[in-house]
């Protein structure tokens, strides 16, 4: 398992590439809940998503952790809340929202949630409402009180989640990720253009907000060819990978509905570059992104040793306002100014760039 650091974070803050959301999980049994929670975290999974599971998920999932609290990070969502049945809904009363966060610290068994998330920032009208309904100053407070370690919100929405940006206060996005969205592809929620998306995730990186990621598969519809909207099917890997190599992600959070599903995502885990490689969505790529790097290494190796994808997202966060771009460059031991004009990755490169030439750009650049 890789870890990320939160960039807003303690030193022990730090997240396995592949995560585990509930959302799925409700029709599971407890004990399944239990010992799935469980052996995610023997695997090394350590960060998890709460929002959307039903309220049933919560007592199985505080066993799970219990006695290993400090090991395990998760995600509450201020906003979302669950009948006398245990449905999820969501809501922007505060009363309610107050109420639904003790319950869920009780039923969980801990006294502090790593992250408060501001719940479905969608719309403009989302974000105001959380901020006059007084949801926000709330997770403040629970912050200033310790019961709360860290604020972020969650959205599907490029230039919503901007503005979310602007109040300074937010440490972790959580974000609707895929190829399909990220090539105008997608459904109603793959909001944005190639471009908004990806100044949305640049701009993350560069203000040091990490990104946990939803939907990576697209609901499912990416794995199958009769709804993939590029009409062939991506695996599991593909996709996971390809969320994993987006500017500021920290951890991808697939669905699980139950122990064989987690087995399946943990395979991951000891996948070889050739399955995890996602280059073949170049075949679906719209005129407007070809020419432009997408991290994927397709074009490795390089023979004078330049790790491409990295030297490219470097230079593209430099470009984006992030300082700490040119320290991270500055560290590789091999850099762009190595390359030998041998046409190699202009060559293999699925989406047409012309590396050879952008090595010798990006080499002046940060000269």
């Amino acid at each position: 398992m890789e870890y990320r650091k939160l960039p807003h974070g303690k030193d022990t803050e730090s997240f396995g590439v592949l995560g585990l959301g509930l959302g799925g999980i409700q029709q599971a049994t407890e004990t399944e809940i239990e010992t799935t929670v469980r052996c995610a975290i023997e695997k090394g999974i350590n960060y998890f998503d709460l929002c959307a599971g039903g309220a049933k998920t919560y007592a199985p999932f505080g066993r799970a952790i219990a006695g290993q609290r400090e090991k395990v990070f998760f995600q509450l969502h201020f906003g979302a809340v669950y009948n006398k049945e245990g449905d999820y809904g969501w809501s922007r009363n505060l009363d309610e929202i107050r109420r639904t966060f003790e319950w869920e610290m009780r039923t969980i068994g801990t006294d502090y949630a790593d992250f408060g998330f501001l719940h479905c920032v969608d719309e403009m009208q989302d974000l105001e409402e959380l901020l006059q309904s007084g949801v926000l100053a709330y997770i403040q407070e629970l912050k200033a009180q310790g019961r709360v370690h860290h604020i972020g919100f969650s959205s599907h929405t490029p230039s919503v989640a901007q503005k979310a940006l602007d109040s300074g206060l937010m440490d972790m996005m959580m974000f609707s990720l895929n190829p399909a969205y990220d090539l105008e592809q997608g459904d109603e929620l793959g909001i944005g253009s190639v471009t908004e998306r990806a100044a949305l995730l640049q701009r993350c990186q560069a203000l040091g907000v990490g990104v946990s990621v939803m939907k990576p598969f697209h609901g499912g519809k990416l794995l199958d060819a009769a709804t993939s909207p590029f009409g062939v099917a991506m695996t599991r890997y593909q996709c996971l990978q390809y969320a994993m190599d987006r500017p500021g992600v920290l951890t991808v959070l697939p669905g699980v509905r139950g122990l064989q599903d987690l087995e399946q995502l943990l395979g991951f885990l000891q996948a070889d570059a050739q399955q995890r490689d996602y280059s073949m969505i170049a075949r679906f790529t719209p005129k407007d992104v070809s020419g432009n790097c997408v991290y994927c290494n397709h074009c490795q190796p390089c023979p004078a040793g330049i790790d491409i994808g990295l030297v490219n997202k470097y230079y593209d966060l430099a470009c984006a306002g992030d300082r700490m771009a040119a320290g991270h460059y500055g560290k590789l031991t091999v850099k762009a100014d190595a390359c030998i004009g041998c046409g190699h990755c202009d060559r293999q490169c699925p989406f047409q760039v012309a590396q050879s030439s952008r090595m010798k750009e990006i080499a002046r650049y940060f000269e």
